[in-house]
């Protein structure tokens, strides 16, 4: 991404990455009428809108946590275009219809693009991974999952009852193996940057 600079929003990424509930709540009430007046207006209802929104926030709160997003523009004009993508994306889906995204030009501008870009691009990867990780039996997932959130291996090997050994070596493999999966996919080389 070109060097920008930070838009003042950037407290709502900061907020979604720190769980803020007030800046989520601020998010609900502000930002989220207008999309939900948006895909009640295209073939859509409200429990539709508050799934895609819902989708959207778990995104940007990955991609907050990740510390892998930094607000070039307004928070609304990305949240909504986020939305408006989905939702747009979802109905193609599931009416068997070519839809046609034409954006309003004149409130995007090219930091907004990029930004949508980037997030797009990250949702893809994280489902990549998640759906990989399904793939794995249940000790690689337990024995990753501690590993993510616990730093210390020894604490790890102590929670599951086994040798330091034993983890270091099973992690590795587990690891491979995730690894050589992602790298078998068809769009792994589109994804990988």
């Amino acid at each position: 991404m070109s060097q920008s600079k930070i838009h003042p929003d950037q407290i709502y990424i900061e907020g979604l990455a720190a769980n803020d509930s007030a800046i989520i709540q601020s998010i609900y009430k502000k930002y989220v009428p207008k999309v939900v007046f948006f895909i009640m207006n295209n073939s859509g209802d409200k429990d539709q809108a508050q799934d895609v929104v819902q989708e959207i926030m778990i995104l940007l709160f990955n991609q907050a946590k990740a510390n892998k997003l930094q607000l070039t523009c307004p928070f609304d004009a990305y949240f909504f275009l986020l939305c408006k993508r989905k939702w747009l994306n979802e109905f193609k889906k599931s009416s068997n219809k070519g839809v046609t995204i034409t954006e309003d030009i004149v409130s995007m501008n090219e930091s907004a693009l990029e930004l949508i870009a980037h997030t797009e691009e990250f949702d893809e990867k994280q489902q990549l991974f998640d759906t990989m990780f399904q793939k794995l039996g249940d000790k690689c997932q337990e024995l990753l999952k501690l590993s993510f959130s616990i730093k210390s291996m020894e604490e790890v090997a102590e929670k599951l009852n086994v040798t330091y050994g034993y983890v270091r070596k099973k992690k590795s493999l587990c690891i491979g193996q995730l690894t050589q999966w992602i790298q078998e996919t068809k769009n792994f080389k589109s994804l990988k940057k």
